[in-house]
């Protein structure tokens, strides 16, 4: 337990460190007027179009004039094409010059995103507006709100898996698993509140300090997420009613035999509980919408069937009172092969549902990221198939019955007369003779994993060991699927690149910026520059290529490449570059930089799974 402990404080320092603004699930698609369009006469509303439905905040639009006075707009709302637009109007025409448009809006998945775009009317001006656009991302903020949702899966995971694994696989002594099944209760509840209570905070980019505000809560339960998030905290109200209610009547916490009624009612409570879950995330935006939610109800509830019923077996071998029937085992590893055949064929749907393409799996962050679970699941399958093995080895051999325990006598004195017999083991009797199948009274230190000890003893020991590296296996994957679930989809970055407008036409040859970042991720040989180059270097739309050099001062290829540009001063950004891997080089065909100033690149190089490390370089941006 404390090596899982640590293996879940590792993947919270990896979530911690993966967040990014380029998370943001809602690609912008395209907008009206383009971006670096020049017109002959004022527009009567600006309107962006996004690759998914976007929610809207109320300050989702900020307009500028070139003399950096804000420019009156209506409020922001819905274009006439739906949901995956955003629209304001001008009560007013327009002058000449440059005009800055500063946007932040929130897919229909949850997350944030904001971006920058410039049109001009009549001639562009000579000089571009240097006033603030919108606020900085909070990473305190983003990362976390990360780390919330990764302990909400985790908890939904213990709790929905440790109920199954009561009621399907019936152990004779429940007793165990109370203090798991509270815990995960408890945390879970924690974890929802912690999740609405950052909700607007994280929606609009600001510090966590801001969430204390009445109207940030206001905020936050006037959108789908934080709707979804308030659900899940009334059906845990619900869940604890009902656990109530049957304590009265059976005067236990953990029926041994639930009845078909409470079964019902838990699979529905479990179903419900998961459709918070899909309901703002993945499953909500983009093509099949209603089979994308069945299949993600699905997935998450078979990934807790699963994960948690692992946990639960692994808590009942190791504190149950009583020998572990190979009945229960068996039980357990029949649930667990259908949840994982529904993994297997949930996952495939979703896969190719995100990704879109089979290019999109290795030119994508998001497509990097699922090889990378893909292997984990490899693991965990392994894993398993050792677990099936001894659990049929474990079911084949003899039952043996516990022996009656007679207490060791106190001084070397006779023993206690029957009526002083005691269940709870005295202070001189060994712990392996107090619930090992295998260890008798004649020997005291015989223990399951022992060669003195009984065949089925010997099997659930192994089986104890398999189950534990299931588990940590199933941790890690699951923190990888937190952090997937925070990728931009490989379909909506190649939809969003493929409908891009092309960038206006600059006048002279204006000369390249050219960077040069060192980085160093603290690991033997994780050193080394990256050349990041800008062209033309000058406000509007660049092209962006990156070559990384290794310690050798050769090119070097690295898993992953991230690059983002903030004005801190005008509180513009980070504004992604979303560059993709060229085959030795790292890309993006046009990143538009709206203002002229310094502005600071953030770039962040990972080398391996686990080693990433993000460097900043100032860089002056020519009007």
């Amino acid at each position: 337990m404390r090596a899982l402990t640590l293996l879940g404080s590792l993947l919270a320092a990896l979530l911690l460190a993966s967040a990014a603004p380029a998370s943001a699930h809602a690609a912008l698609r395209g907008s009206d007027p383009a971006d670096g369009a020049v017109l002959k006469s004022s527009p009567a509303s600006v309107t962006l179009t996004f690759t998914e439905a976007v929610g809207l905040l109320d300050d989702s639009f900020r307009v500028y004039d070139p003399t950096n006075h804000r420019v009156d707009t209506s409020e922001a709302g819905h274009g006439p094409a739906g949901s995956d637009t955003a629209r304001i109007t001008f009560p007013k025409k327009l002058g000449t010059g440059t005009f800055t448009v500063a946007w932040r809006v929130v897919s229909a998945d949850s997350h944030p995103v904001s971006g920058a775009l410039t049109f001009s009317v009549g001639k562009p001006s000579a000089t571009a507006a240097t006033v603030s656009a919108g606020p900085v991302e909070n990473p305190l903020t983003g990362s976390l709100y990360n780390i919330g949702r990764y302990v909400a899966y985790l908890a939904m995971a213990l709790l929905t898996g440790t109920v199954a694994f009561l009621a399907v696989c019936r152990p004779p002594d429940p007793a165990p698993l109370r203090t798991p099944v509270r815990t995960a209760w408890w945390t879970l509840l924690a974890a929802t509140l912690f999740l609405f209570v950052l909700r607007s905070p994280y929606e609009e980019g600001t510090s966590p300090a801001a969430a204390f505000d009445l109207s940030a809560l206001a905020s936050s339960a006037s959108g789908r997420p934080g709707l979804a998030l308030l659900a899940r905290v009334a059906l845990l109200a619900l869940t604890a009613a009902l656990h109530l209610l049957l304590r009265r009547r059976t005067g236990r916490d953990l029926p041994s035999s639930p009845s078909r009624p409470l079964l019902a009612a838990a699979a529905a409570l479990s179903v419900a509980l998961a459709l918070t879950w899909a309901a703002a995330e993945h499953a909500s935006a983009g093509i099949q919408v209603p089979l994308a939610m069945t299949s993600s109800v699905l997935h998450l509830l078979s990934m807790a069937l699963w994960m948690g019923g692992l946990a639960a077996l692994l808590i009942t071998l190791q504190r149950s009172a009583v020998p572990l029937p190979a009945a229960v085992v068996t039980r357990f590893s029949r649930t667990a092969f259908g949840a994982v055949t529904v993994l297997v064929v949930t996952g495939v749907y979703q896969s190719w549902r995100g990704l879109g393409s089979w290019q999109a799996l290795t030119d994508t962050s998001y497509g990097r990221l699922l090889l990378v679970k893909l292997a984990g699941v490899t693991l965990l399958l392994a894993a398993a198939s050792q677990s099936r093995r001894w659990t049929a080895r474990l079911a084949q051999a003899p039952a043996v019955p516990a022996p009656e325990r007679v207490p060791l006598p106190v001084g070397g004195g006779p023993a206690d007369p029957p009526a002083e017999r005691q269940d709870a083991p005295r202070p001189d009797e060994p712990p392996a003779t107090r619930d090992e199948p295998g260890a008798t009274r004649d020997e005291p230190g015989a223990t399951r994993d022992e060669p003195g000890s009984t065949p089925a003893g010997r099997h659930q020991a192994a089986l104890r060991r398999s189950v534990l590296a299931e588990v940590a296996v199933g941790v890690a994957v699951l923190g990888i699927t937190t952090i997937l679930t925070g990728t931009l989809p490989g379909r909506a970055a190649a939809e969003a690149a493929g409908s891009g407008t092309a960038p206006a036409a600059s006048a002279g040859i204006p000369a390249a910026v050219v960077a040069l970042v060192p980085f160093d991720v603290g690991t033997p040989n994780g050193h080394g520059k990256v050349q990041i180059t800008l062209d033309p270097g000058r406000v509007g739309a660049n092209s962006v290529q990156a070559v990384v050099f290794g310690p050798d001062g050769g090119i070097s290829a690295v898993p992953e490449l991230r690059l983002s540009f903030t004005l801190a001063a005008q509180k513009i950004g980070p504004l992604p570059a979303n560059v993709t891997d060229r085959g030795g080089y790292w890309a993006a065909d046009s990143v538009n930089l709206p203002i002229a100033g310094e502005w600071t690149m953030s770039v962040t190089v990972r080398v391996s799974d686990l080693d990433q490390v993000t460097v900043t370089k100032k860089v002056r941006i020519a009007a």
